[in-house]
């Protein structure tokens, strides 16, 4: 649904300072989903089948985080600007230095100037291998194209005895980002069938749940040492 801005603003953002003082309750960041409709939203008309005959609406986006930010402080927020992002969500992401995300997944199709490789990342983001809304690196590497493939291989050299998902955790880790996030599935190497979420599709998804016994030790100690290395543990 289509928030009614000129409403909320009316009422100085009240609505929207009460949800984020709420998620803070429970969260130390928060990633804010289709951050472009905080610029400009796609509104379509009720009734309408389709999303054809919609019109993109201005969002009062720098006033509500401005409004926010002065009653709560600096604003631990994770920017989802992933898709079709217009200079101005660039601008507005980058006036409030919101980090953006960075996938791995999306980095191996297409030229050197592919925003999500590693070595052409701002610090400021968070580099994953793969979202909720991606494949696991294993059923993603199953699938890939052969361009993504040489491209691929051409950049890591090889895939390692390790496997492929600990290759990109690795990227991951060692990129510049100022933050990783390594999906479960992708620690633990599974394939598609432990897939999270399929874009479109109304069934099967959110189904995957790890059992507590996957959860040993020779992992563990991995991820810590790679950690370590890649000079991410607190020290």
């Amino acid at each position: 649904p289509v928030y009614n801005w000129e409403e909320l603003e009316k009422q100085d953002f009240q609505w929207w300072i009460q949800r984020f003082e709420s998620i803070l309750d429970y969260v130390d960041i928060i990633r804010i989903d289709h951050f472009r409709g905080f610029e400009a939203y796609w509104a379509i008309p009720k009734g309408e089948e389709t999303a054809i005959n919609g019109k993109w609406i201005q969002a009062p986006g720098e006033r509500l985080f401005s409004t926010i930010r002065n009653k709560i402080g600096k604003l631990p927020v994770l920017a989802e600007d992933l898709g079709f992002i217009t200079p101005e969500v660039v601008e507005l992401r980058n006036h409030f230095e919101f980090p953006g995300m960075k996938v791995l997944h999306f980095a191996f199709g297409s030229n050197p100037d592919n925003p999500f490789l590693p070595f052409n990342l701002p610090r400021n983001c968070v580099m994953y291998t793969g979202t909720h809304d991606n494949n696991t690196t294993i059923g993603w590497f199953e699938q890939i194209s052969d361009y993504e493939l040489y491209n691929l291989l051409t950049y890591i050299g090889c895939i390692s005895p390790d496997g492929v998902h600990w290759d990109l955790i690795r990227l991951a880790l060692t990129s510049v980002a100022d933050q990783t996030i390594i999906p479960l599935q992708d620690i633990f190497g599974l394939g598609s069938q432990a897939r999270m979420n399929f874009p479109g599709k109304t069934e099967g998804n959110w189904e995957w749940r790890y059992q507590q016994q996957i959860l040993i030790p020779e992992i563990s100690e991995k991820l810590r040492n790679l950690t370590k290395l890649c000079g991410r543990a607190q020290q």
